[in-house]
């Protein structure tokens, strides 16, 4: 709601908001407005590329994109295209050959149809950058970087904000998406987009009130037990239980007994991963074990109840994981085994728990890593302590001699 009304007037956005908020609407339906405006895509323009690109950090987030932008644009004449590893580089070529007008693109695979010329970005006046945190996370930054160079740079609206546009000219709209914002996505704000309205539904990187958190405090070799409690409470329910490795997804699933149970991680084909997916949708599966391959961007509908087997290794990837459920409106269940091993999260953890009003197990919050920050230092003890102990570190030493 926030938005799309920016968007049509063509002004750049830097949405921050809760997963599962509906973000992929915000800009696709400015994006397909945009380009109804514009000539189709034909002989006559066809070798100037596309006029507007999606950019996404994974090849699962940017074809889920794919997916909802097709449902609108079939009906408009609009052609997409998506362009991202695990699959043949020239097929995807002879795609962009035929001509599009919205191209969708991991920042590793877009660069290499660049390098190789299989791709211009001449015309190229919309751009999106969706979990754009996420993409620095990953790397691409210098990959982002050379994307955005090679579109026109003689498009950029005015850096002045007063200055009125010319109405006959095509500026540059960027969109750029994110549910936190690091250092990394100032850095490229700051270059590329020109006052920007700034939409914030939430405070970045927390998790949606539609999402009730429960944390368990159990032993490592209690995990396993547990998780099976869980799954057994919640029968056909569509599950996602995340793990932080491949190995642990591979362990969870030798011991599947009689549950609908399949496993999704890098060690799997493009192609297996997209029949993964397929399957939890529709139901074959009703329990995904995953790694963090599926924390970010993937939809499945009716995901009722997120399991983090194991803890996340920070606060930010924990908020993506739990962000799998609780959306579009929908109510959702995080419930995560955690171990003393987890003791570098238990201060964020313990305050996102406050945060969201929900409840906080006793013994995290008792617990000393949960009262004070990574890296940060309660008081410190007197100084005359510390001499003390000091002195007596001698005596002990002169006793000894």
């Amino acid at each position: 709601m926030a938005s799309i009304p920016l968007g049509l007037q063509q002004r750049d956005v830097i949405g921050l908001a809760e997963t599962g908020s509906g973000k992929t609407a915000a800009f696709l339906l400015p994006l397909l407005n945009y380009i109804t405006r514009l000539p189709p895509i034909t002989g006559d323009n066809i070798e100037d590329g596309p006029y507007a690109v999606v950019m996404a950090p994974t090849r699962e987030l940017a074809q889920q994109i794919e997916h909802e932008i097709v449902k609108f644009a079939r009906y408009l004449g609009i052609k997409v295209v998506s362009i991202v590893g695990g699959k043949s580089i020239d097929e995807q070529a002879l795609k962009i050959r035929q001509g599009c007008e919205v191209m969708i693109a991991t920042p590793g695979r877009l660069i290499d149809c660049l390098e190789r010329q299989y791709v211009v970005l001449n015309q190229c006046n919309y751009v999106v950058l969706d979990e754009a945190d996420r993409m620095i996370d990953m790397g691409f930054e210098p990959q982002i970087l050379t994307v955005l160079d090679a579109m026109p740079s003689t498009n950029f609206k005015p850096g002045n904000e007063d200055e009125e546009l010319d109405e006959k000219k095509i500026y540059r709209t960027t969109y750029m998406f994110s549910a936190t914002m690091p250092p990394g996505v100032e850095r490229l704000a700051r270059k590329y987009l020109r006052n920007p309205v700034v939409v914030t539904t939430s405070t970045a990187g927390k998790a949606t009130h539609l999402i009730s958190q429960h944390v368990i405090l159990v032993k490592e070799s209690q995990k396993m037990v547990k998780l099976q409690e869980l799954l057994d409470q919640l029968g056909d329910q569509t599950v996602i239980v995340f793990v932080n490795t491949r190995k642990t997804a591979d362990f969870i699933s030798d011991r599947k007994a009689n549950y609908r149970l399949t496993t999704l991680h890098g060690g799997k084909s493009k192609d297996q991963r997209d029949f993964v997916l397929e399957d939890l949708r529709n139901k074959r599966y009703n329990i995904l074990v995953a790694t963090d391959l599926a924390g970010r961007g993937i939809d499945i509908p009716d995901l009722a109840h997120v399991i983090n087997y194991d803890m996340a290794p920070d606060i930010e990837t924990y908020t993506h994981r739990i962000g799998r459920t609780g959306r579009a409106g929908k109510k959702g269940i995080a419930t995560t085994l955690l171990t003393l091993q987890d003791s570098h999260v238990f201060y964020d953890l313990k305050q996102m728990l406050i945060q969201s009003k929900s409840p906080v197990p006793p013994e995290l919050s008792r617990h000393e890593a949960s009262k004070c920050k990574p890296g940060s230092f309660p008081d410190r003890p007197p100084r005359r302590n510390n001499m003390f102990m000091l002195l007596r570190s001698w005596k002990i030493s002169i006793c000894c001699l």
